[in-house]
């Protein structure tokens, strides 16, 4: 059974992050990713808001954190943890193949695309319903598409699939968007995008593929019809996330959204586990909360394995 000062559940931005801080302390640490390292944002083709390399894509930033990771000793395995549980020296993290131990426990498990909860989204899921833009957005070229969402997210893939796709629409229940106003801007210079504000989906129809999908009033916005029909041969669903903490409820508290109850300092209600990036509750879910996160919790972490 091998023993780690600090242990990582989770190999996105946070958790890279946290291994290098683990590392430069001179501690023993290993990452445990159960997917691809580097988590959501390597869906991302553009990245503008990275301090200091404005312009790269996502899976450019997730090699160069992870080379400078592993170059400074940081270990990972592609392994998917099913239990953390304390033990005399610390904790045990258990995969589906090996059991490891650990002085410290780091959770920074990300968040997954949110669904709308449509039995019909379920049925036309990959075949015109997508929640990512970046990889399936060449399948839609001359083609229209509706973007259900209000955040960065769905503002980004809007404008990603307008240099795409004949026609973007882009529904959202409000009305105005929670995403940033510099992204609205550069969506209303784009002919071929229309908003479509105060409507949610009801149901996504077609055939073997997605043709239309079919909206009904949120209730929150003021003098729109009660329904409307969208033409349409992709539905993107870019409503937000959900953390993946649920095998954790009965290690770390959990608010009602499931997510890790954890301040600045990344503290949990568990002596010795710690949690950063975008499964503990937070204000702002960006690229540079997440390293700081993993920065943050890699020092208490490393404090906590020291005593």
């Amino acid at each position: 059974m091998k023993h780690y000062d600090v242990i990582v559940v989770g190999g996105g931005i946070a958790g890279m992050t946290a291994a290098i801080y683990v590392r430069r302390a001179n501690k023993t640490v290993l990452v445990l990713e159960g997917r691809t390292y580097g988590g959501q944002i390597i869906n991302t083709l553009n990245i503008e808001n990275w301090p200091g390399d404005m312009g790269v894509s996502g899976v450019d930033l997730v090699q160069k954190i992870y080379q400078q990771m592993t170059e400074l000793g940081a270990k990972m395995e592609f392994e998917t943890v099913t239990a953390v549980e304390r033990s005399d020296n610390g904790f045990m993290v258990k995969t589906e193949d090996e059991t490891y131990t650990a002085g410290a426990v780091i959770l920074a498990v990300g968040a997954e695309d949110k669904k709308l909860g449509l039995a019909s989204e379920e049925k036309f899921t990959g075949r015109g319903v997508s929640y990512c833009a970046t990889c399936d957005g060449a399948f839609y070229k001359g083609k229209k598409v509706a973007v259900i969402g209000g955040g960065n997210t769905a503002l980004y893939d809007a404008l990603y699939l307008a240099d795409i796709v004949e026609k973007v629409y882009l529904v959202h229940r409000r009305s105005e968007f929670r995403g940033d106003a510099v992204l609205v801007e550069r969506l209303c210079g784009k002919s071929n995008v229309e908003f479509v504000l105060g409507y949610v989906p009801e149901e996504i129809v077609g055939g073997k593929k997605v043709s239309g999908v079919r909206l009904v009033s949120s209730g929150k916005v003021a003098d729109v019809k009660d329904g409307m029909d969208l033409d349409i041969d992709g539905v993107f669903v870019a409503i937000g996330k959900l953390p993946m903490t649920g095998g954790f409820a009965g290690l770390v508290e959990l608010d009602t959204g499931g997510y890790i109850k954890a301040a600045e300092d990344c503290v949990t209600s568990c002596p010795g586990v710690f949690a950063a990036g975008d499964c503990r509750v937070k204000d702002m879910r960006q690229l540079v909360t997440a390293a700081a996160d993993g920065a943050v919790a890699a020092d208490k972490a490393v404090n906590y394995s020291n005593n």
